[in-house]
């Protein structure tokens, strides 16, 4: 659930020009995620991202509070303040990706805080390269370089967005996160890109832990219903 002016929207390829709002209500989506058996959700600050700190922790503490869910938290997370407000407002996991990059020691310092449980590391790609500030700024680092060298400094978990793919409804991006899998041993959770319900059974024949579904739901080519199906099946 990606947020902008406390709403729930979708953008293209990470650009910001996109937006488009699909409920202006979060908390009745995450209801209506609950209802149907997802006990994860991905909740996105995206004014964050491209600011200097969290933006839109109120959206997290009405979730957080009126719902079960186990909510990872990133976006504008750049200072040990915004990762005390969002644990504070109920984040059980927080992610990472800007901060991971720009200030590793800092980053390093929170894995060793809260363990590896608890900070997931966001390394999203564009042109192969580990992208910041809401993709806004492209760095210098290659994704597999920068994965592998935080895994050997204790992180198990990684969202990883192909920014290419995001929001496209064109599919996931099958062969990065092959090759994710094949070089390192973290728990991966593919974002980006996913438009049939048939890609899932496919991410995790991969050794995908999970996936993160956005757009799909909200254009009615994933149900809820398929999805509660499945949470069934494979549990």
């Amino acid at each position: 659930m990606d947020i902008i002016d406390g709403k729930c929207v979708r953008l293209s390829k990470g650009d910001y020009n996109t937006q488009k709002i699909y409920n202006e209500l979060p908390l009745e989506v995450a209801k209506a995620f609950e209802a149907h058996g997802v006990e994860h959700l991905h909740l996105v600050d995206l004014d964050g991202a491209r600011s200097q700190h969290i933006v839109n922790y109120k959206v997290l503490e009405q979730i957080a509070s009126k719902t079960s869910l186990k909510i990872d938290f990133g976006g504008g997370i750049k200072s040990n303040e915004d990762l005390r407000i969002a644990f504070e407002s109920g984040a059980q996991q927080i992610t990472g990706g800007s901060i991971a990059v720009k200030d590793p020691s800092l980053f390093g310092q929170w894995l060793k805080t809260y363990g590896s449980t608890k900070i997931i590391l966001g390394a999203d790609a564009k042109y192969g390269k580990v992208a910041v500030n809401g993709w806004t700024e492209e760095s210098t680092q290659e994704v597999i370089p920068f994965i592998q060298d935080y895994e050997s400094k204790g992180v198990k978990y990684v969202i990883c967005t192909d920014i290419s793919k995001d929001g496209m409804l064109e599919g996931p991006s099958f062969g990065l996160y092959r090759t994710i899998l094949e070089n390192t041993d973290v728990k991966l959770i593919a974002s980006g890109g996913v438009s049939t319900f048939e890609e899932l059974p496919k991410l995790a024949s991969l050794g995908c832990e999970g996936a993160i579904i956005g757009k799909a739901i909200y254009e009615n080519r994933i149900s809820l219903k398929q999805l509660e199906d499945y949470i069934i099946a494979t549990s």
